[in-house]
C-alpha cells in the first residue's frame, strides 16, 4: 500500500489509511501552511507523523473568506499520498463536486446549512468512490442532520463559526458530539475549530475521533512533530 508520501496511491488505499489510523486522529489543516512551499510542507507533515490532512475550501460567499479550489488541490495531489479530508465551505458544493473528486479529494464534506436536502449530493459523492460527510455550524442543532445519518460516512461538528482560523473553542458543541456518539457508536466524528492541547481532551471525552487542528500544529517554532505529539498526548489521556 502506498504511504502518505507517495503520490501514486489510489483513493481506496488512502481511505484505508484514514479509516485504519489510530484514534483519535489529528488531521492538520493545510490552511495554515506556507502555500509557496507546499511540497516541503507536505513532506514535513509526513515526517512529523501525520497520516491525513484537512483541506479548507472557502468560496467567499458561504463564509466571509476565500481560500483555494480544485486546481490547487490537484497540484498538491501530485506530491502526496495523504488522504485529503476536504471541507467545502461553499454555497453550491454540487456545482463543483466533480472538480474536487477529479482533483484527488477522498472525503468530501459539505454543510447542512448550505444544502438542507443533502441526500442526492451525499449519494453522488459515495457513488464516485469518496466518503461523504455533513458539517454543521455551532448554532445548528443536531436534529438538522439526524434524518441523513444513514447516508454519511462521518460528521464534522464545527466548534467555531467557519471562515477564519484562530478562533476560540465553543465547548457547547460538545453536547452534539455526545449525542451523536451515543446514536452512532461506530461513526467517525470530527471536530474543527479551536483545537489545541487545552481543548482536545474534552473533545475526545465527548466522543470525537478526528481532530482538525491548524495553528496548534503550524506553530511558530516549526516543530510539527512536537506539536502533533503534544496533541496526541493530550487526546490520549482520555480512554476511548
Amino acid at each position: 500500500m502506498a504511504g502518505p508520501g507517495q503520490s501514486s496511491s489510489t483513493r481506496a488505499e488512502r481511505l484505508g489509511t484514514l479509516n485504519g489510523a489510530p484514534k483519535p486522529l489529528v488531521t492538520p489543516s493545510l490552511l495554515n501552511c506556507d502555500f509557496g512551499r507546499m511540497t516541503e510542507e507536505l513532506e514535513a507533515l509526513r515526517q512529523a507523523g501525520a497520516l491525513a490532512v484537512h483541506l479548507d475550501v472557502m468560496d467567499g460567499h458561504f463564509v466571509p473568506n476565500l481560500s483555494y479550489g480544485a486546481p490547487v488541490i490537484a497540484d498538491w495531489r501530485k506530491y502526496t499520498g495523504f488522504p485529503f479530508d476536504t471541507h467545502l465551505m461553499m454555497s453550491d458544493p454540487a456545482r463543483y463536486l466533480d472538480d474536487f473528486i477529479k482533483a484527488g479529494c477522498d472525503v468530501v464534506i459539505f454543510h447542512i446549512e448550505a444544502v438542507p436536502e443533502p441526500v442526492p449530493l451525499l449519494r453522488r459523492i459515495r457513488d464516485a468512490g469518496c466518503e461523504a460527510s455533513l458539517a454543521l455550524n455551532p448554532p445548528t442543532p443536531l436534529s438538522a442532520i439526524e434524518p441523513f445519518l444513514d447516508d454519511v460516512d462521518s460528521v464534522l461538528v464545527m466548534s467555531v463559526m467557519p471562515g477564519f482560523g484562530g478562533q476560540k473553542f465553543d465547548a457547547q458543541v460538545l453536547d452534539k458530539v455526545r449525542a451523536l456518539r451515543s446514536a452512532r457508536p461506530e461513526m467517525r466524528i470530527s471536530i474543527d475549530g479551536g483545537i489545541n492541547p487545552s481543548t482536545v481532551s474534552a473533545a475526545v471525552a465527548a466522543g470525537a475521533t478526528q481532530l482538525v487542528a491548524g495553528s496548534a500544529v503550524f506553530r511558530s517554532d516549526g516543530n510539527y512533530a512536537a506539536a502533533l505529539a503534544e496533541l496526541a498526548e493530550s487526546a490520549g489521556r482520555v480512554p476511548m
